[in-house]
């Protein structure tokens, strides 16, 4: 494992954060991440009503607007930033509701680094998630999924975790499209079809911080976001 205490890591690493009326907690997620892993921030402000772009910029992050409602078309903007200047090395996604730990970023660099992986999932195992971060139907979906993946793609994954890290090459192999909810699953399961070496690291997920989710806070926007995800696994079945 490498030791990253008080280490400057050579290669380039760059955050993306999609982003939707998280003005309470953004700042948290922004000043929990390890300075020393990462070269930039890119907060993919999609389209808030609320101060979140304000202090996102007040805590030294790049704020990109994004006017498309759509998880994925956010992180697709975040995208095409590094790759207008000049790419990176590897690219960290996380959430800015502050149910990620972002100072867990090392666990999920490691194996990168290593190079013993191109992707590495953040999984929130049942040990290390707080009561009720998940909703029932967020557990059932995120089992669902990843049995027809394995049923499909013949590739054991345990969870769907927004918290991932991706090599630069990787990632621009995968040609991602995926606009709404369908982009994590759509990872996945590009990276099983390319063969890329695809690593789960088990990280802490808790309550957020402040506010309603805008997928498992209602009922409509997890049948929603389950049906897209199901959708996107069999249209690359």
């Amino acid at each position: 494992m490498i030791n990253f205490k008080n280490m400057i890591v050579k290669k380039n690493i760059k955050v993306v954060i999609p982003a939707y009326n998280e003005e309470e907690n953004i700042a948290f997620v922004l000043k929990d991440i390890p300075a020393n892993l990462c070269s930039e921030v890119v907060v993919c402000n999609n389209n808030s009503t609320d101060a979140t772009a304000a202090k996102a910029l007040a805590h030294g992050a790049i704020v990109l607007l994004e006017t498309t409602a759509g998880y994925g078309i956010a992180c697709l903007k975040g995208l095409s930033h590094i790759r207008n200047n000049g790419g990176c090395d590897i690219v960290v996604f996380l959430d800015a509701d502050y149910s990620d730990y972002p100072n867990e970023m090392e666990k999920l660099l490691a194996p990168l680094l290593n190079d013993e992986a191109d992707l590495v999932i953040g999984t929130r195992v049942k040990t290390l998630r707080a009561k009720g971060s998940m909703t029932p139907q967020q557990i059932f979906g995120n089992w669902l999924a990843v049995t027809l993946i394995k049923m499909l793609f013949k590739h054991k994954y345990t969870d769907l975790g927004p918290f991932r890290a991706i090599t630069w090459a990787s990632l621009e192999q995968l040609n991602m499209i995926d606009k709404n909810y369908g982009w994590t699953v759509e990872m996945q399961i590009k990276a099983v079809k390319q063969n890329l070496r695809c690593v789960e690291v088990p990280v802490k997920y808790r309550n957020r911080n402040a506010g309603v989710s805008k997928v498992s806070g209602s009922l409509k926007g997890s049948v929603l976001a389950g049906i897209k995800i199901i959708k996107t696994i069999f249209k690359y079945a």
